[in-house]
This record gives C-alpha cells, structure tokens and sequence, in this order.
C-alpha cells in the first residue's frame, strides 16, 4: 500500500468561545490598517461594534464595507475594490458568513494583483500571494475560512464559477462559536448539511494521490490520509450536534461541535475536493434560486447510493462516525445501507428538501441539469464512481422522484 497524504491550511487555526476577542492581536501582526468586508445585517449587531471598537482600541484603523450579497455577485467586487483603493489596506478582515469571506478573499486578491475578476477563474490562476485574509466566520457550514476557493455569481454564465488557488487560504481561521448563537434554525440547518455533505464527498471522494506532479497541478486532489482524518471527525461533530444545535440555538455545545465540524470539513474538502453532489447543485441552483447548502444535501443521499456499488467500505465508516452500531457479521454493505438512511434522518429532521422536485426543479430540465452536471469535470473526475451521462441522467431523475433504490443502478451502469 502506498501512503499518500495533502494539505493545504491557513497559517494558523484559532477555534473557542470568545475567540473573536483575540482578533485585535492576530490583526496587528498583519500591519495597521485593515480592510474589513461584511453585510449589512452583521454590520447592525452589537458584536460587529464590538469587534470595530477592539480594533480601534489596538491602533488598527478600519475601513468597512458592508454591502456584501449572498454568492459574491461579480460586480459588486469590483464596488468593494474601488472603495477600498485608496484606504491601502495591509490585511483584508471577512467577517460574516461564507459570501463574506469570499468577498474578503476576492479584495485581497484583487488589491494585489489588480485585473478582473474574471481573470482568475478556475485553477492556479491567482500569480502569487495575496494581501493577508483573516477570515471570521458567523455562520457554521461553508469552510470558506479554510478552504483555497471564493465562489462567485457572474451574470455572463448561468452556473456559478470558482477561483481556486492555494493562494486564497486565509491566513488566520478565527472561529467562535457564540458568534453563530443567534442563526436561526433554518438557516443553522441548511448551513450544517452544508458542512456535513463535504465531509461525506471528501471522505468517499476517489483515491487519486499516485503522481507526484498530482498537488501542483490541480487544487483538489482526491482522499487522502490526512483528509480523511478531517472528513471523519467532521461527520463524528455533526452526526452527534447539528439536529441538537437545529433545535436549541442556545445549546452551546452543540454550537460549538457544528462550528468545528464546518471548519474541519473545510479542513478536509478544501483539499481532497467535493463530488457528484455539488455538481448536480451547480445547475439546480441556477434554475431553482435555492440556498446552495440545501441543493447539496437534498442530493447527497442519492449520490450515496448511486456510489454504494464503488464506496460501500467508505460509506459504512461514515456511518460508524454517525454512531451507528455495527452490522452483524461485519456487513459492510448493510451497515452503508443504514448509513443512507440516517443521512436522509437527519436531514429529514431538519427540514432539509428530500427531493428536487420539491426544491422546484421543473422536469423538463432533468435532462439540461444532467448534461450541466456531467461537464463540470473537477468535481465528477473525483467521483468514486464514474459516470457517463444516462447514468447522470437516471441520478437526477431519481433524485427528482424520491427514488433511492433507482439511484444506485447497479445492473444498468457498468463499473
């Protein structure tokens, strides 16, 4: 057997309540002035002031803009950037939920190595580094804090397109869980299934760690041991706390081990990569107008099954980290079986949509939705199971009907 392991984090990692206290300190190692990207709801709340006021009190001058919209629209980076010019920020501070800190990573990138934005779409695009991110998150769910990607809205295309670039880590992830206390649960919800399908995909994600030129020459790279070791703890956090944290916002362990498992399956995904599931997403998302969290985890039981014939060892330790109780006789297969159905439980539990059709995907785009998914080849190359595109064809199709046994096609797709 051959080891293989990846990694790309940020600098440094700082996760407690009330970590958000220690930005002050963590900011003042990066320069004096700071470039500090939110939205106008997080921009209105005592903590927001709070967090200003410390700044101030440690001689870091601020410069805020707080106009960032859900999924990054591309236009409005380039509004953040003309404001922020002529201010010459030596750090960029994102402070809000995932579109935030995209935002934050989007500035620095742009305040660095100016051009458009459209420039660096897609893979090792970004020429070098970036002003400094610190990245602080208010939402549990996306990973943005950790991961090397900013997702972005452009009006030109009708998915949504990424920037991907180890170049975009943040340098300091400072995540406290009390800043997540007043998400309401809907949104703690589809923000958690968010986190706990990355897990999954990169946990099940395909093995490709075999080339050593593999990491220089594209950001996700598959499962990996040190992935792995992420993904599991991730699922192990959730599997125990989100449905808790769902329907007690107050529970602060519960917020706490969501919070940790969005940041560790960022950890984990932000290098071996997503899957089946978020491919899908991607076209559903444009045509339903649906958070992205809810469109993955409405799929990612049917992509499970659909996977079983391929990753049923895989998927039956995803269900022993959920805190399922072994099979009898060891059976992989009954235990993977079991841990689909939890799966869909759990997000059951929490409200999340157990079908397209029920998230609005009209039918007679199942078949454009396929051939959308199918192309985008950075997510389906790392599949567990590959995929042509009837068989993409009959994953959504089953995915729209509820039909789970469908999904997993084991006698109409060869291996």
């Amino acid at each position: 057997m051959t080891l293989f392991a990846a990694a790309r984090l940020p600098r440094e990692i700082l996760f407690g309540k009330g970590q958000r206290h220690a930005l002050p300190a963590v900011a003042a190692r990066y320069g004096r002035r700071a470039f500090v990207c939110t939205d106008e709801r997080f921009a209105t709340t005592s903590e927001f002031a709070e967090i200003l006021a410390g700044l101030r009190a440690a001689a870091i001058d601020t410069l805020v803009y707080d106009r960032t919209l859900p999924d990054v629209p591309r236009d409005s980076v380039a509004a953040c950037i003309a404001q922020a010019k002529d201010f010459r920020p030596d750090m960029v501070i994102g402070i809000g939920g995932g579109s935030c800190l995209d935002m934050a990573k989007c500035a620095a990138l742009l305040l660095s190595h100016g051009g458009k934005l459209q420039d660096y779409y897609g893979e090792f695009k970004v020429p070098g580094p970036t002003l400094p991110v610190i990245a602080v998150p208010t939402t549990a769910g996306t990973g943005s804090e950790v991961t090397p990607v900013a997702v972005i809205s452009d009006p030109e295309r009708t998915l949504k397109v990424g920037i991907s670039s180890p170049h975009l880590i943040a340098a300091v992830a400072l995540c406290d869980p009390d800043l997540t206390a007043t998400c309401p649960p809907s949104l703690t919800a589809i923000a958690g299934a968010d986190a706990l399908t990355h897990a999954i995909e990169a946990f099940t994600a395909a093995k490709r760690g075999t080339d050593h030129n593999l990491p220089q020459q594209h950001v996700f790279v598959g499962k990996s041991a040190l992935t792995d070791h992420f993904a599991l703890l991730a699922i192990r956090l959730l599997g125990r706390s989100l449905e808790k944290a769902y329907r007690d916002g107050s529970d602060e362990t519960a917020r706490a081990d969501v919070m940790m498992g969005a940041l560790v399956a960022g950890c984990a995904f932000g290098t071996a990569g997503t899957a089946a599931a978020h491919a899908v997403q991607y076209p559903v998302g444009a045509l339903t107008h649906t958070p992205h969290g809810l469109g993955v985890a409405t799929t990612l039981p049917y992509v499970m099954s659909y996977n079983l014939p391929a990753a049923a060892a895989e998927i039956a330790e995803v269900g022993t980290a959920l805190g399922l109780p072994q099979q009898s006789g060891g059976n992989a297969d009954a235990l993977a079986h079991a841990t689909i159905q939890e799966v869909s439980r759990l997000f059951g539990a929490i409200g999340i949509t157990p079908t397209l059709a029920e998230l609005g995907l009209p039918e007679d785009k199942i078949d454009w939705t396929a051939e959308q998914a199918l192309g985008i080849d950075r997510l389906i190359k790392n599949n567990p199971r590959p995929f042509d595109l009837t068989a993409m064809r009959r994953l959504v199709r089953a995915a729209y009907d509820g039909d789970m046994a469908a999904a997993t096609m084991r006698q109409e797709f060869a291996q």
